[in-house]
């Protein structure tokens, strides 16, 4: 019967010790994982996708802008004046 409960002992104390190992295993990941994610949430020298979106759509926004503004200009009063002063050039009869 004494057997019995050295065994009992020695086999609860070494789960115990497993279970404390795993413990500490876990809690040494779950500590890395906060401060990994902390630093990584710390962290202001990388863009964010969204600001870098932004800014291509702005970028794109005002080329299209400038390039709709240009080809208004060169086809309402740019082109006719330059046609006319070629036509001009080529009717002298001087």
């Amino acid at each position: 019967m004494r057997n019995i409960f050295n065994f009992v002992k020695t086999a609860a104390k070494a789960v115990k010790s497993k279970i404390s190992a795993v413990a500490t295993a876990v809690r040494t990941a779950v500590f890395r994982l906060a401060v990994r994610s902390n630093t990584m949430l710390a962290e202001t020298r990388a863009e964010n996708f969204v600001d870098s979106g932004i800014k291509i759509l702005i970028a794109v926004v005002i080329g299209a802008l400038l390039l709709g503004g240009l080809y208004a200009l060169f086809g309402d009063t740019i082109m006719p004046t330059v046609t006319d002063k070629v036509e001009d050039m080529f009717n002298f009869k001087g």
